[in-house]
């Protein structure tokens, strides 16, 4: 279905147009001047504009100029036009028109254009995936690297697993890289030229979950001004993935297993079923096995999800991969900002080195980037670092006190300091969340800030 804007101040024109395009299966939305087809188009997605080249307020072809200066998902403009002239024609075109009918309108013509303009809006949408699948696809070469045993075991797991359709579910932790996995399985696959669609569960409200998988026919709930088709049909000939998966809703879990077992999906407020093709990847930091056996997660959707299951480990139980990381993402942290790529500083890499990484590799990517954007010249220092990170060296699990004696307090001092700016950086300094995760009060933890002079006042 079309979405069509016709803009003209004659009455009977906008009445012939829209009558013809609602028979053929369009949706269209009038305006009766150029200033309310200019508020129309700034507040809805439209594929087509039908604009009059001459009504009150905006002209087409000065609204013409508007939408040709825009960026983004921008409809096709057709200019109408009472008068075949050549300058009429000519112009309209060299702003950057799709086409221009004269009054009055042979109907067939119109329908003709409008369905070119839809497979036409297709081809476009299409092209501009497959560029951000090549983007992304470098991106992805980029970021898998690795050489210790278990990443080069995981390289070849991939290469294994892209040449089937089989379902495969990435286990690890946040910020372990799980969406490049599942973008390398695709790309490598036999569905590559297909759409890589990707959906976070944890990012949208329970309630339209449903509708944002399936899609939704028009009027299907309050607010479903438009039909949508759905993740599962934008993935159509590709890969779906269905990240953090273990965060699906109990409700919803029953329905994604009838998709997975029959392949078609039956829009929201529809009932037609219709068929998909589609390979299908998940992704969670959650124990799904725990889940089962509370009763959280569905045992059958479980098993049917994983098929082939790939584990991706925390940066920490791989430490000798930082320095290659590092590398990786001060190159395109530099090409990004358009700086030649600058040198660490021993204490810098030492400190990387140290660190825990509670974020994974893409914390590590984000202190990578924030150190190229502070750095004044081609090096990088240790102040380039945030606070959180360069924190005092905790105390080794046994120590010996030397003769001369030691500075206990100081000792203490550092190694709660050590604890509190950790959980406040898994807590993104969110104080209240940071007491909880150290198991103390929120009073408590302020008295402690102040005291160790790590208040910066907020909450």
């Amino acid at each position: 279905m079309t979405r069509v804007l016709v803009a003209d101040d004659e009455a009977s024109i906008r009445f012939v147009l829209r009558e013809a395009l609602i028979a053929a299966g369009h949706d269209v939305v009038e305006a009766v001047d150029g200033n309310e087809a200019r508020e129309r188009l700034a507040t809805q997605r439209f594929d087509l504009a039908l604009l009059d080249i001459r009504m009150p307020g905006p002209s087409g072809l000065e609204l013409l100029d508007e939408i040709t200066a825009r960026s983004g998902d921008t409809p096709l403009v057709v200019i109408l036009t009472a008068q075949n002239t050549f300058e009429n024609a000519v112009e309209a075109m060299k702003r950057g028109a799709f086409d221009y009918l004269t009054k009055p309108f042979d109907l067939p013509q119109v329908e003709a254009l409008v369905e070119k303009a839809r497979v036409l809006r297709g081809l476009r949408g299409e092209v501009a995936e497959l560029r951000r699948q090549v983007g992304d696809s470098f991106r992805t070469r980029e970021a898998l690297v690795g050489r210790t045993p278990v990443i080069l075991e995981l390289f070849k797991t991939i290469g294994r697993v892209a040449a089937s359709d089989a379902a495969v579910l990435i286990l690890g932790e946040s910020g372990t890289g799980k969406e490049l996995v599942a973008r390398a399985i695709h790309y490598h696959s036999r569905r590559r030229e297909g759409p890589f669609v990707a959906v976070n569960m944890t990012a949208l409200p329970s309630e339209l979950i449903e509708a944002e998988l399936f899609g939704h026919e028009r009027g299907a709930f309050t607010g479903a001004t438009d039909a949508r088709t759905g993740r599962f049909r934008e993935a159509d000939g590709g890969t779906l993935l269905l990240d953090e998966i273990g965060d699906l809703p109990l409700g919803l879990q029953a329905k994604l297993l009838r998709v997975l077992q029959e392949r078609v999906v039956v829009p929201l407020g529809g009932r037609q079923s219709i068929p998909i093709d589609v390979r299908i990847v998940a992704s969670t930091h959650r124990d799904l096995p725990a889940l089962v056996a509370e009763k959280s997660f569905r045992e059958d959707l479980y098993f049917r999800l994983n098929v082939v299951s790939l584990e991706i480990p925390p940066l920490r139980a791989r430490r000798e991969e930082i320095p290659l990381l590092v590398d990786s993402f001060l190159r395109r942290s530099s090409a990004r900002y358009g700086k030649p790529v600058p040198e660490l500083s021993l204490e810098l890499r030492e400190e990387l080195d140290r660190y825990g990484f509670p974020g994974n590799v893409r914390e590590l990517e984000n202190l990578v980037e924030r150190a190229v954007t502070l750095a004044r010249t081609n090096g990088i220092t240790l102040e380039c670092l945030p606070a959180t990170v360069r924190r005092p060296a905790e105390p080794p699990a046994t120590a010996r006190i030397p003769t001369e004696g030691v500075d206990l307090d100081a000792l203490l001092a550092a190694y709660e300091t050590s604890l509190i700016q950790e959980a406040l950086l898994r807590t993104k300094d969110v104080k209240k969340r940071a007491a909880q995760l150290l198991g103390v009060t929120f009073r408590s933890l302020r008295y402690r800030l102040e005291k160790l002079r790590l208040d910066d006042g907020s909450e």
